[in-house]
């Protein structure tokens, strides 16, 4: 068998599809015998419970069948436990309760079997072979690449590499890809602005007017000064398309490979850059334009080429070539998809926008549905914005530049341990208020320091019991079925369920998931710490002890690799 399907069937899933075949099979049991009506068995939940009290396996199979059997549910719970059997499973006991849910036990040996397993498959623990190698793309940052990065860019760079990370674990084939806008209105614009703040730094800024619509940012002013150390006044005898040209050609690499390392200092690493340039050289735009044309979706109208989106249910037609000849936005943006889908092959291609993108969805998934591709397979998930607060009060400035926080001016101020996961532990749908002054305390208040925490205190742990002469060896397999403390068999019951809180995440599209699973894991882990001694009297005790520490260890250092999040050793 497959070591990463063996991860996720040994451990929880495996004792949930055997619970489910045997309360159906006790359902057919209890239906010869006369004890339930004959019935067809609905679909019904298997689940883990919160109270453990209630069973470490519930399933509400018999509140399912109570309108086509129609009796009391806790009857049918109870008729099913009777013919229940739980010899060669995992459970060693099962009972009816009220309102009607039939909940499973785990013998000992399944709580020894996860702590094994853990240390078995060591920093492959957690990932699992369920994608099935599906080939899947998360486009997410993919910033104008005219100006730096700011907050939301932030945002949607953990979220999107996170959520990667969780496809990735879980068996997909996944692409990070950043999408360049090297081409159009905005290169456009950011030309225009070079050469207004190139020609005013010789001439003074009373001599050339700056456009109108031109980007005012800092960031020019200071790629101005650039180019006039890397050109001097060369420029300024050319014509204006040349000298465009020259600016853009020395600003916007380097501007590119500023967002490009900043985003590895934030260890967001993309397999591909994407560059719009090649839809256009490609003639892909065209081609796509061609498409809808021959499936009689465009017209001409006011001397532009428009996509019929009515036709297809959208709101309004929408602008492909305006009456200059350029492509639209838009027209590219269908042209990108076609590329990931169509030329590229790619079965499902999620992007992640901000907040103010949220009314090009349904316009964008109309267009690439009708290009024949299934609206299930492309995903545009939609993140809120952030807000930066200190000292308690909103925080918008930057006090090294006078100008909008960006990405860099962050992680100039807090580690970026601290930026990812206070960006990721919040679910897209929500904004965020981003706490300056909690980010880099070192308090069990910082969420981030707190989860850390627990894996340096379990390196202690072991350090200390090397220098203190205990010898660390593997636990027999019988020691890890010591462990039965309300506290050792939760913080199990945890680890069990680190490989299906991968899948969660990523079939959700939330890795939020995974933030809450760790704050969850090290909440457990502290409470274990407190009630139960390492060292204690009894070897074997103690034996079994330190292994549910080293497996503990163990999925702490996997998530916290999977989120790109250090595991400290000592704090």
């Amino acid at each position: 068998m497959d070591t990463n399907q063996t991860v996720c069937k040994d451990l929880i899933y495996r004792a949930m599809e055997d619970a489910r075949e045997r309360i159906i099979a006790a359902f057919g049991r209890a239906m010869d015998s006369g004890a339930l009506p004959v019935a067809v068995l609905p679909d019904f939940t298997v689940e883990i419970p919160a109270d453990p009290s209630n069973g470490d396996i519930a399933a509400n199979a018999a509140m399912a069948c109570a309108r086509v059997m129609r009796k009391k549910p806790l009857d049918i719970a109870e008729a099913v436990v009777d013919e229940l059997s739980l010899e060669g499973s995992f459970f060693v006991r099962a009972a009816a309760k009220a309102p009607g849910f039939i909940n499973l036990f785990f013998r000992r040996e399944w709580f020894s079997r996860v702590v094994s397993t853990v240390l078995e498959l060591g920093d492959m623990y957690g990932h699992t072979n369920y994608g099935n190698g599906e080939k899947v793309m998360v486009e997410f940052v993919s910033a104008n690449p005219t100006g730096p990065m700011h907050m939301g860019n932030a945002r949607g760079g953990a979220l999107g590499d996170t959520l990667a990370g969780a496809l990735d674990a879980a068996g997909y084939d996944v692409t990070r890809e950043f999408f360049v806008n090297d081409a159009g209105n905005q290169l456009e614009k950011f030309g225009y602005s070079l050469e207004a703040r190139y020609m005013q730094h010789f001439l003074g800024e009373d001599a050339v007017q700056f456009p109108e619509d031109g980007y005012q940012g800092e960031d020019i002013k200071d790629y101005a000064v650039q180019c006039a150390g890397r050109f001097g006044e060369e420029l300024l005898g050319m014509d204006s398309e040349d000298r465009r040209k020259a600016l853009l050609g020395y600003c916007l690499p380097r501007n590119i490979q500023r967002m490009e390392d900043d985003l590895l200092k934030y260890r967001v690493n993309y397999q591909i850059w994407f560059y719009e340039s090649i839809l256009h050289d490609k003639g892909t735009i065209a081609k796509v334009i061609s498409i809808l044309k021959e499936k009689g979706l465009t017209c001409e109208k006011d001397g532009a080429v428009w996509f019929e989106a009515t036709k297809l249910g959208g709101e309004k037609d929408e602008v492909l070539v305006r009456r200059n000849g350029l492509y639209t936005y838009f027209a590219v943006d269908i042209a990108y998809h076609y590329n990931k889908f169509v030329e590229r092959g790619f079965s499902t291609v999620i992007n992640l926008w901000g907040a103010d993108h949220h009314g090009q969805v349904a316009r964008l998934k109309n267009a690439v549905s009708a290009l024949g591709v299934e609206n299930t397979n492309f995903e545009l998930l939609i993140f809120q914005f952030v807000n930066m607060v200190k000292d308690g009060l909103p925080y918008r400035m930057s006090k090294r530049t006078g100008r909008a926080i960006t990405l860099a001016d962050l992680l100039d101020e807090i580690p970026v341990d601290a930026a990812r996961f206070f960006f990721i532990r919040q679910g897209m749908g929500a904004p965020i208020d981003f706490d300056l002054d909690l980010a880099v305390s070192q308090t069990p208040e910082n969420p981030v320091y707190y989860v850390q925490y627990a894996h340096a205190r379990i390196c202690s742990i072991i350090k200390k019991l090397k220098e203190d002469g205990v010898e660390i060896r593997t636990a027999s397999a019988q020691e890890p079925g010591l462990l039965c403390t309300a506290e050792e068999t939760a913080l199990i019951r945890l680890l069990a369920q680190y490989p299906g809180e991968i899948i969660k995440a990523a079939v959700r599209r939330d890795p939020s998931r995974l933030a809450h699973f760790l704050t969850e894991l090290a909440g457990q882990f502290h409470k274990f710490y407190t009630a139960c001694h390492v060292r204690c009297g009894d070897e074997k005790l103690m034996q079994a002890r330190i292994a549910l520490c080293l497996a503990a260890k163990t999925v702490f250092y996997n998530l916290l690799t999977l989120l790109k999040i250090s595991a400290p050793e000592s704090m």
